[in-house]
């Protein structure tokens, strides 16, 4: 029966998709409130990328990160995502503090628990203060967003009326300041601008009972604040005391002078450039306004940037609001543009209607501690300082809302596993324990208590997410996936790249040393994410971004054949499963590792024999064991599994056919056919010897692993010993560069290699080994060399018996036949012992009939079946013995001797050593002459424990060349 969904019901279930979080009855619908509410605005560059973003599909809960991970990957996501978390985390605690400086300072400065008279620790016991009204201002909000959101959107309405009444009042008292300005006056002396806290009168001397006297004033500068007659400081002594207004109002001129910035030191005195002053320095008095802080545009930079930082509160919220992609780009472009226009307006207001020592004066001394802003607002000043200070918590509820959210998020795609537990949530919807977490951090920057220590560091982790949202924008702008089909139609990729441009340049003007960490953070957060392995395939553009540069670089690749200096092994590992889909020989897959040292192409291959349609589930199995046993080894690379009705045929159409265009194996790795004199199924070695056919054929390098499973593993490196190179035929420098490549890897990297090659009679063997050396030094390689001389001397008994021994067994193999019914049952017993699974390894193939004859061969071997097979009735045993008898073939016995000559020099000096290397030479033309050469190579390398036979691919791979 058809399950799957009729059309009908699949339109019904997009159409209303929701992407509420289950279980969120508080949450509202009517959220966009909260873009209005802050202060966005760093520049729109961000807001065109992140509306082009969001309009991209639906967004659930994460906001920004949720962009971000999806347009960049859980790499990036992960870690752009919990800097942006730390970031709102951190905004809490600054908008807090803020809150507390405001109504301590201007609203109700009695609260406070520490005092201090003197100067010099008065600013440490504010700090103090502010910690402690800090921390129990933060438990009264995380409690408020505990109860539920709906409280904290019904605070955000008055909270917002408050900044709506603050800002007209600003205008408000602007205007007014053009025909009737405030008095506010400022102490001036000479254009030293006076502190206001400790003096009466603005003045050197005062009436009392109709007599002048000394005022306050007079005391600080002089010897005595009773008698004239005392000596005073040289600047008070020759200027004079004056008081200007402090706002002398909108049509005073003054933002003519404060039009140019002016930046000071830490502990200069904030002077009034048009007045009168004399050329005498006097001393420092405390009654002077000083500077309290190196100013500079970098760093007025990173403490304006987080009242600018609100671009993303909506984003942040996504998941409670109704549509995100309407309200997100809508009410973030709407409450940037707002927010500009206040911010700029309000700038050039109070430069020309504010003098510019009273701008300058951070603590308003100057003004007794009066808010100049208020001063300035009308009807009243408390107008500021209420709506200043509802502005700031209301800012700080916004972000302990949605800081919480971004770590649910996070949390819930389970690409960070330790956050796991934060993911969770209470019936309503509330991130309970990430809004714990969130609370501990803001905690700590309450704790650091200083404004202007907590910006820069907020203003880093924001910086870096709008560098991030711009780059998701560029890149799938760029890449022009299918799926990037914003509704928002006003963007561009030149737009975006601006805005990344911009973040990266505040990141280092702001402060380079915080940029620095902020990215040392998002690093190591990334890289942690990509060590656990977050495998999340959510149709990221650096996805994307890989698959356009590697279809790049394959195009590249096409121009030509490497160049030999760029020559390295691409590997085609085959190897063999048996019936119940094991690796037969992993070893081979570790060598493999060892020999790339995880660099280069390294491709799996296995040959599963069926038919696919029925064996289809095998393979997929099959394949996903050899990836399992890859990612064991740490191989990096590809499985590739074929399904063939014959064995030998899916051997070729892998090496055929694996790789894509340039990238491509160039060396076949396979295993020696162990127990093949044994087997009772010759296409064992025939299988093999076939493989290395169609590798000569298709001119790639072979390299055939004997005894594979004496091999050392990954965690067994040998302290000592000898990796043996026997150069006996020159094969393009395989047999040079590949002892190199293996000392690259742990276990063979404390071997030394030692590079024998062989001379004749006739040969000069010093001259050779001085070449040899020569040649080597060109190479860079460091190897010992050794010449070998071998002499010719009479074939031993040992040789003819050998040969002997060799040419019977493949005389016996020709004659001996099976009849039909036998040839049948033995076919059955091969199907019965493999069951319903035909899996055959590489070394053996039920259904290949072999080359050189028709029929199955039967190894075991009687008379009669041989004179019946002749077409002959048996007679007398002599006549088989006459077979046995004969002289071995002259050209065998020649090769026989080379092989056990050679051998017993291999043996003799690298008996010893952890891995021979050898020249492996190719298979004969004649395929009846197989045998025979699986019986050279066999004698060749017998009594050796661990070798590896090379044949060249026909061109050269090392160079003496830079």
């Amino acid at each position: 029966m058809d399950t799957r969904p009729k059309v009908s019901s699949l339109l019904n279930r997009m159409a209303n998709y929701t992407n509420l979080t289950q279980g969120a009855k508080e949450h509202e619908e009517a959220e966009n409130i909260t873009e209005g509410k802050k202060k966005p605005t760093k520049t729109m560059l961000t807001a065109i990328s992140m509306s082009a973003i969001a309009t991209n599909g639906v967004v659930p809960a994460g906001g920004s990160y949720f962009m971000i991970s999806r347009a960049l990957g859980p790499e990036f996501g992960g870690a752009v995502g919990l800097c942006f978390y730390l970031g709102t985390t951190f905004a809490a605690a600054m908008y807090i503090l803020g809150a507390i400086e405001i109504f301590l300072i201007y609203i109700f400065p009695r609260a406070a628990i520490f005092r201090s008279d003197d100067a010099l620790k008065e600013s440490a016991a504010m700090l103090n203060n502010m910690r402690v009204y800090g921390t129990a201002f933060l438990v009264l909000m995380v409690l408020v967003v505990f109860v539920g959101v709906r409280y904290v959107n019904k605070f955000a309405s008055l909270f917002l009326t408050c900044v709506i009444v603050s800002i007209l009042a600003i205008y408000a008292g602007a205007i007014k300041s053009s025909f009737a300005p405030p008095n506010f006056p400022v102490c001036m002396l000479g254009n030293r601008t006076l502190s206001s806290r400790h003096i009466d009168i603005c003045s050197k001397t005062k009436e009392m009972n109709n007599t002048t006297v000394p005022s306050k004033l007079w005391g600080f500068f002089c010897n005595s604040s009773h008698y004239f007659n005392v000596t005073c400081d040289d600047y008070f002594e020759h200027n004079n005391v004056t008081s200007i207004q402090g706002i002398p109002g909108l049509a005073s001129g003054i933002i003519v002078e404060n039009l140019w910035s002016n930046y000071l030191t830490k502990g200069e005195l904030i002077e009034k450039p048009s007045a009168k002053s004399s050329d005498f320095l006097g001393n420092l008095n405390h009654e002077y306004v000083l500077v309290d802080i190196t100013t500079s545009f970098t760093l007025l930079v990173g403490i304006f940037f987080p009242s600018v930082t609100g671009i993303m509160a909506g984003s942040n919220r996504s998941g409670d609001l109704k549509d995100a992609q309407k309200s997100i780009p809508i009410g973030t472009i709407l409450a940037i543009l707002t927010t500009s226009f206040v911010y700029l307006s309000s700038v050039v207001l109070f430069g020309a209607c504010i003098e510019g020592v009273v701008l300058r004066d951070k603590f308003g001394d100057s003004v007794k501690g009066n808010l100049v802003v208020g001063t300035l607002s009308w009807p009243s000043p408390w107008v500021i300082v209420i709506g200043s200070f509802f502005s700031t918590c209301g800012a700080g509820l916004q972000s302990l809302t949605g800081a919480p959210r971004l770590l649910q998020a996070i949390a819930k795609d389970n690409i960070i596993p330790f956050l796991r537990v934060f993911g969770h949530s209470k019936a309503n919807g509330e991130p309970t324990w990430a809004l714990l977490l969130t609370a501990v951090i803001a905690e700590l920057g309450i704790l650091i208590a200083s404004l202007d220590l907590v910006a820069p560091i907020l203003s880093m982790f924001f910086l870096m997410c709008y560098l991030f949202v711009n780059l998701a924008c560029a890149l799938q702008t760029l890449l022009r996936t299918p799926n990037w089909r914003p509704r928002f139609r006003y963007y561009h990729w030149t737009l975006s790249f601006m805005g990344m441009s911009i973040c990266v340049a505040l990141m280092f003007i702001s402060s380079w040393y915080y940029a620095i960490v902020a990215m040392v953070i998002a690093g190591m957060i990334y890289k942690y994410i990509e060590y656990q392995g977050a495998e999340k395939e959510w149709g990221d553009g650096i996805r994307g971004l890989s698959l356009s540069a590697a279809r790049f670089a394959l195009l590249r690749l096409e121009e030509g054949p490497p160049h030999t200096k760029n020559w390295r092994p691409q590997l085609l590992v085959m190897l063999k499963l048996d019936e119940d889909l094991h690796v037969k020989h992993p070893r081979l897959l570790t060598f493999a590792s060892q020999l790339k040292a995880g660099k280069g192409l390294t491709i799996v291959g296995s040959v599963l024999v069926g038919n696919f349609l029925e064996n289809y589930g095998e393979a997929l199995a099959a394949e996903q064991t050899i990836k399992h046993l890859m990612e064991a080894e740490k191989v990096k690379g590809f499985c590739q599994l074929v399904v063939a009705a014959k064995l030998r045929e899916g051997i070729s159409h892998l090496i055929q056919s694996c790789g894509l265009g340039g990238m491509k194996h160039n060396t076949v790795v396979m295993g020696w056919p162990n127990g093949w004199r044994q087997s009772e199924d010759a296409r064992a070695w025939k299988t093999f010897i076939g493989t290395v056919r169609v590798t000569t054929a298709a001119h790639l390098a072979l390299l055939v692993a004997k005894n594979v499973s004496f091999f050392p593993s990954n965690v067994e490196p040998f302290a000592e010993g000898n990796i043996d190179v026997w150069w006996i035929v020159h094969d393009g420098g395989m047999l040079m560069l590949l002892p190199f490549l293996l000392k690259q890897h742990k276990v063979w990297r404390k071997c030394a290699i030692r590079i024998f090659t062989v001379a004749q009679l006739e040969d000069n063997s010093i001259q050779m080994k001085k070449d040899l050396a020569t040649f080597l030094y060109h190479l860079r390689i460091e190897a010992e060399v050794e010449v070998v001389e071998m002499h010719d001397s009479d074939i031993s008994a040992y040789t003819y018996e050998r040969t002997l021994m060799m040419e019977q067994r493949s005389q016996m193999l020709r004659h001996m036949r099976l009849s039909k019914t036998e040839r049948d049952r033995e076919a059955q017993l091969v199907k019965d012992r493999n069951s319903m699974l035909r899996l055959t390894s590489i070394g053996s193939d039920e259904d290949e009939e072999t080359e050189t004859y028709q029929e199955k061969v039967h190894m075991t071997w009687t008379k009669d079946k041989y004179m019946a097979s002749r077409g002959h009735k048996p007679k007398t045993l002599e006549g088989f013995q006459d077979l046995l008898n004969m002289r071995p073939d002259q050209s065998n016995v020649r090769r026989m001797h080379t092989a056990v000559k050679l051998n017993e020099v291999i043996v003799n000096k690298s008996h010893e050593a952890k891995l021979v290397l050898l020249n492996m030479p190719g298979p004969p033309r004649n395929p009846e002459g197989d045998e025979n050469y699986m019986e050279f190579l066999e004698v060749l390398t017998e009594g050796l424990e661990r070798v590896l036979l090379v044949r060249g691919g026909g061109s050269e791979v090392i160079t003496i060349y830079s």
